[in-house]
C-alpha cells in the first residue's frame, strides 16, 4: 500500500512540475509590449541611420528572461521594392518561434519567405544589447514581421572565442 501511495505522489508531482514549465516557458514570461505608434517599426538607412517607416496593426510581444524573445508583426503600406535601395540588408537572418498563442507570427512561413524571395530582412538596431540585433523582415504583400538576432560578437561572447576588434565594448553589468 505505501508504495501505491508513493508512486501516486511521484506521479502527481511530476505531472504538476510538467504543467508548470510547460507554463512558464510558453506564457509566464512573456508580455504584451504597448506600441507608441509614432515609432515601434524602425529601419536601418544605407547611410546609416534609423528612420521610422509607415505601419499599421502594429503587435509585439517580448520577456526580461531573454534578449532574444522579443517579436513583432504590422503591416506596411511602402512597397517592398522601393525599400531595397533606401535600406540596409541584413543577412544570414532566421526568425526563432513564437509562443502558438502569439499567431500573426509563424517562423516557418517567414522563413519560407525570406528563403524563396518573397521577403527580405533588414537592419533595425545593431547591438541593441552587446550581441543582439533587432531586424525587420517586410514580405512583398506588405506584412512586417520584427525579431532579435544574436550578431556574429555575441556568437563570439556565448561559444568563448575572442570578440576582436569589430565588436563594441561589452557592458558588464558594473564589475
Amino acid at each position: 500500500m505505501t508504495g501505491k501511495i508513493l508512486g501516486i505522489i511521484l506521479l502527481v508531482s511530476a505531472l504538476i512540475a510538467g504543467i508548470a514549465m510547460y507554463y512558464l516557458q510558453v506564457y509566464a514570461f512573456y508580455r504584451e509590449v504597448t506600441p507608441t505608434g509614432v515609432d515601434d517599426v524602425q529601419i536601418m538607412t544605407l547611410q546609416g541611420e534609423r528612420e521610422v517607416i509607415l505601419y499599421e496593426d502594429f503587435q509585439a510581444i517580448d520577456a526580461e528572461s531573454s534578449p532574444i524573445r522579443y517579436r513583432a508583426c504590422f503591416t506596411t503600406q511602402t512597397p517592398l521594392s522601393s525599400m531595397l535601395d533606401i535600406y540596409e540588408a541584413y543577412s544570414g537572418a532566421s526568425p526563432r518561434k513564437a509562443p502558438g498563442w502569439f499567431a500573426c507570427f509563424d517562423a516557418e512561413e517567414i522563413g519560407d519567405a525570406i528563403r524563396s524571395g518573397r521577403a527580405h530582412v533588414f537592419t533595425s538596431i545593431r547591438n541593441l544589447e552587446f550581441g543582439i540585433d533587432r531586424v525587420v523582415a517586410i514580405t512583398d504583400d506588405g506584412r512586417g514581421f520584427i525579431w532579435h538576432e544574436v550578431n556574429e560578437c555575441g556568437d563570439k561572447a556565448y561559444d568563448g572565442s575572442p570578440l576582436g576588434d569589430d565588436c563594441p565594448e561589452r557592458d558588464n553589468g558594473g564589475s
